[in-house]
């Protein structure tokens, strides 16, 4: 963790776009690569994702709520983006870098990185290869991506939604805020709701503070420190892997993302032409990036969490539902082909 406070004291004290959560992950990742061990136990990493959930949920308004109603057009056009990614970005593996069909696939999944890493084994892809492009893009989603909103003057951080002031008056209603959010978070877990934790106190606490009942939001420090921990949870993810074979996979790692990018901008520029939706918030919504790592970003930048959350909620439902059916359907090609009998060649005639 003292790799993770240094990058993301450093990234956020000079300024940067959710430098608290990027500047981590970025010192993180780099200490990984360089043989250091960087390990986050998987106990506090339940911990972050409950308390991540619970600062999403507190920075919904009534008003948020009723922004509900553009909702569906704008989740009708991410799906069928989500699916356009995954084929041309397995043409693209395909075609460019010569990988097989189902890696392919499962590299190119817009999301679901658990499930994905899942089906690699259970189909025995290129395991390492689906990892590491998969990382990469999610990298370069949290750590490039508010960089380039600053760049176009769409980054807009806020005090407010990072949490506030705490007074000792507020102790009751953040012990319930906790406590439910927290409840809700175990029950969603335990029926295996996609991203449970996150998004079980996620929605509670939206429930609480969009209908007035809590207004209570964890102090600002707690944010923070979640930011930070959470960006090396994520850096964490390049422990164990050589350099070598990183700089191996790095170039399809790298066109796939900008395969993703360029699909994704064009889907976000249609939406915007038929909805009135701030381009910051459909650009992270639309990013094919982590669903957590991707609220954390509308959280620091101030973007609602709600329209953010339904989007990457709806993706890894999508994700889900339909990578298992293509990847197996095609699995079990392959296996025919493969086992398919050579036809016998035709005897030349005799001759004398």
């Amino acid at each position: 963790m003292i790799f993770a406070a240094a990058g993301g004291l450093t990234f956020g004290l000079l300024g940067m776009p959710a430098g608290y959560l990027s500047g981590a992950l970025l010192v993180v990742a780099c200490a990984a690569l360089g043989g250091r061990p960087m390990r986050v136990p998987v106990p506090m990493l339940r911990v972050l994702l409950v308390l991540i959930g619970i600062s999403l949920g507190a920075v919904v308004t009534p008003e948020t709520l009723r922004g509900m109603a553009t909702y569906p057009v704008s989740i009708g056009i991410l799906i069928v983006a989500s699916a356009v990614i995954s084929v041309v970005g397995t043409f693209y593996l395909r075609a460019v870098h010569g990988w097989d069909t189902v890696t392919a696939y499962l590299a190119a999944a817009p999301g679901g990185l658990s499930q994905v890493m899942a089906l690699a084994i259970e189909l025995k892809a290129d395991v390492r290869a689906v990892a590491i492009v998969q990382t990469i893009r999610v990298v370069i989603i949290a750590v490039g991506f508010p960089a380039l909103l600053a760049m176009l003057g769409l980054a807009h951080q806020s005090q407010r939604s990072l949490g506030g002031s705490f007074e000792v008056a507020q102790l009751d209603e953040l012990a319930i805020l906790v406590a439910v959010s927290t409840a809700m978070a175990y029950v969603a877990h335990r029926v295996h709701f996609p991203g449970g934790l996150l998004f079980g106190a996620m929605l509670t606490s939206a429930a609480l503070h969009g209908t007035d009942t809590l207004h209570v939001v964890l102090p600002w420090w707690v944010t923070y420190t979640v930011m930070i921990a959470f960006g090396a949870v994520s850096g964490s993810r390049f422990a164990n892997t050589p350099l070598r074979m990183l700089l191996h996979y790095v170039g399809a790692a790298f066109g796939s993302f900008a395969t993703a990018l360029a699909i994704t901008a064009i889907f976000a520029a249609i939406l915007v032409q038929v909805l009135t939706v701030p381009l910051a918030e459909v650009m992270i919504a639309y990013a094919p990036g982590a669903v957590d790592a991707m609220l954390l970003l509308a959280l620091a930048l101030n973007l609602d969490p709600v329209y953010v959350g339904a989007h990457h909620l709806t993706r890894i439902f999508f994700v889900l539902l339909t990578m298992p059916i293509v990847v197996r359907r095609q699995a079990r090609a392959v296996r025919k082909a493969d086992e398919a009998p050579t036809p016998k060649q035709p005897r030349p005639p005799f001759q004398d």
